[in-house]
């Protein structure tokens, strides 16, 4: 079964398919790229649900295929919650990972308490219905960047009961618990029983 996943980040189209491949899925994930959608979707939303809403509603409406789209997020408890829903555009609104990255560890240096977690927030539109499916994993922010592999802020985050980053540690290892993960099953348990 074809679904839309609403982004243009290679990795992250990647990474969905590698879950849901595990986790027998039966889904091929077509990118924005794949199904032509050339909109920007302005995530004007509060919070991480409303953002993966206003992105999963907009590419449904004009594709007319099942979508589903996410939002996640970094947030650093010393930072009250930062970067927090602005994640993908903490260092301004045409930022990207290492300006964001370069931007937090500059904003954390000389803290101790370095406790965060990732959370998610999974939008699936399908035939008019809407549901939504969270995760989160938690973790510590490190001193520097850290590994080659991931994307977004996976070099500076370290989860509970590792000793390094998601762009460190295996694909496996990563999959295994990762944010998305967690939301994913939930996403999949729901659509077989739609099915």
């Amino acid at each position: 079964m074809k679904w839309v996943l609403a982004t243009r980040n290679a990795g992250k189209v990647t990474e969905f398919q590698r879950l849901a491949d595990e986790l027998d899925g039966g889904i091929e994930w077509l990118s924005l790229r794949d199904v032509g959608f050339r909109e920007e979707v302005e995530e004007h939303g509060n919070t991480l649900a409303e953002n993966a809403r206003l992105k999963s509603w907009a590419v449904h409406r004009q594709i007319g295929l099942p979508v589903l789209s996410d939002d996640s997020g970094l947030f650093v408890d010393a930072l009250d919650g930062a970067p927090g829903v602005r994640s993908a555009r903490f260092a301004g609104e045409d930022s990207n990972d290492e300006n964001n990255n370069t931007k937090l560890l500059g904003m954390m240096e000389g803290m101790e308490g370095r406790d965060a977690h990732f959370s998610v927030v999974l939008c699936a539109v399908m035939d008019g219905k809407e549901m939504l499916f969270e995760g989160s994993v938690e973790g510590a922010i490190a001193k520097s960047l850290e590994g080659n592999d991931g994307f977004g802020y996976d070099p500076l985050f370290i989860p509970n009961g590792f000793m390094e980053t998601f762009a460190k540690i295996s694909w496996e290892h990563k999959d295994a618990i990762s944010h998305r993960r967690r939301a994913m099953e939930q996403f999949l348990r729901w659509k077989k029983n739609f099915f």
